[in-house]
């Protein structure tokens, strides 16, 4: 009944929050790009608040639960990719988006190359986004089937009830804000749970002691030479995402400076790095309290039902439900953006470029992204094999033409398109022809 309470609590809160900030949307560059008005802390808030989601919890606690300390990887990787974006990629590209009154990552690939590599980027992430948008959807299911068992596809339907409201009242001006509303409840829910059950377990010593007993190669995997699972290599698949990850690119654009954004992704980097160890920890404690889960991703909403007492499990299931849907929002931006700005603006509907009639159809189409990507989660198995399809097609369709548009004034608009052509082709060709032939990567 408690966590009823909390969970509706959140909820209402985040809905009530964002709608009132709503009153400060009027135009379009306020709903893309919050009127280029973001400081470094809002920015690296909000910036937070997308990273740590349902790959960062349930997802990362499911691979340490698995794997052990190798897990650190999958959120190690974004601290690392975001570090690059601080200092490289995220200020250059944000002067040229200052510059040329830019909005999206679609309109700088139309102004730096053509229409082509534009449409054809914005087709492929749209497939992605509608998979991680079901990945944090996913992960809300299971959380909302384990606690109050709700039916995971019915909570998977209210998760995306309560981002596709809150951000379609606001965008990016509203959901900045309600971010750090979510960033708080986060910060207080995982803090809360990891003190207490590192002194449940007796402390440092003692939690080493007792996971080395239960399997040792847990502990032996930090450079990723453990019993398998994420390590090293994870880097490459998941940071070069973060450096042209569309969502995160969007909030880079409503940085009031370059400065801003410098500081903001540096600190967002930060702290991940930081947080990087809580989902494996969570997944080890996991793993020697309750052996022999089916599905490790059950891990995190495990301990949150057994192992816990009940205020704190309440607070818990807050901090998860508030990464998740932090999350989704971020997604729906990304869906939302690649429809209205690359796709509509040449539309016959009347009117589409008006501000008015811009923000009716980015909220309409908003809704309907939100309804999609409930149905898509009740139809895909996991939280990271939805989150792979994502950061697999993000790095192979944006980041060679994203990275060499700003850094290679020779590169034109046919190399630009063969190079995605090329790399989605090869990418699927490793990932996902291959393998049924017996003959996949790790085969």
């Amino acid at each position: 009944m408690l966590s009823m309470v909390i969970l509706l609590g959140y909820g209402l809160g985040m809905i009530v929050l964002g709608i009132w900030l709503s009153r400060r949307v009027r135009t379009a560059r306020e709903f893309y790009v919050a009127g280029h008005g973001l400081g470094a802390g809002l920015l690296s808030a909000t910036l937070l608040a997308a990273n740590i989601g349902a790959g960062s919890t349930v997802g990362a606690a499911g691979l340490g639960y698995r794997y052990g300390v190798a897990a650190w990887w999958w959120v190690g990787s974004a601290a690392i990719g975001s570090f690059f974006l601080a200092w490289t990629v995220g200020p250059k590209i944000w002067q040229v988006a200052h510059e040329g009154n830019l909005w999206t990552v679609g309109d700088y690939l139309e102004a730096r190359f053509d229409r082509r590599v534009r449409l054809t980027v914005s087709i492929l992430l749209w497939i992605g986004c509608l998979a991680i948008l079901a990945g944090q959807l996913i992960a809300i299911g299971w959380i909302l089937q384990l606690t109050l068992g709700i039916p995971r596809p019915l909570g998977s339907l209210l998760g995306a009830i309560v981002a596709t409201i809150y951000f379609t009242a606001g965008g990016l001006q509203g959901s900045a804000r309600v971010n750090l509303f979510q960033l708080a409840i986060k910060l207080v829910g995982f803090g809360a749970a990891f003190a207490f059950l590192l002194g449940a377990l007796g402390g440092w010593g003692s939690f080493l002691l007792r996971v080395r007993e239960v399997d040792p190669t847990l502990l032996q995997g930090w450079s990723g030479a453990g019993p398998g699972g994420p390590g090293w290599p994870t880097l490459l698949l998941l940071g070069p995402s973060f450096l042209v990850s569309p969502g995160l690119l969007q909030k880079v654009f409503g940085a009031r400076s370059a400065q801003a954004v410098r500081r903001g992704v540096g600190v967002n980097a930060l702290v991940l790095l930081g947080f990087a160890f809580v989902p494996v920890f969570f997944g080890l404690v996991a793993r020697v309290w309750l052996p022999g889960l089916e599905n490790p991703e059950l891990a995190l909403p495990g301990l949150l039902m057994q192992s816990l007492p009940t205020w704190l499990g309440g607070l818990l299931l807050g901090a998860l439900f508030a990464a998740e849907v932090s999350t989704a929002d971020a997604v729906l931006f990304m869906l939302t953006t690649s429809v209205t700005r690359d796709l509509l603006p040449r539309s016959p509907l009347p009117g589409i470029a008006e501000d008015r009639s811009t923000l009716y159809w980015t909220r309409l189409v908003a809704a309907g992204c939100g309804g999609l990507g409930a149905l898509l989660a009740s139809w895909l198995p996991s939280v990271i094999g939805a989150l792979t399809i994502f950061y697999t097609l993000l790095t192979a369709a944006l980041f060679l033409p994203l990275v060499a548009g700003l850094y290679l004034p020779s590169v034109g608009a046919r190399a630009a398109w063969r190079s995605i052509l090329l790399a989605v082709s090869v990418t699927l060709l490793l990932g996902w022809i291959l393998p049924k032939w017996g003959w996949g990567v790790g085969s």
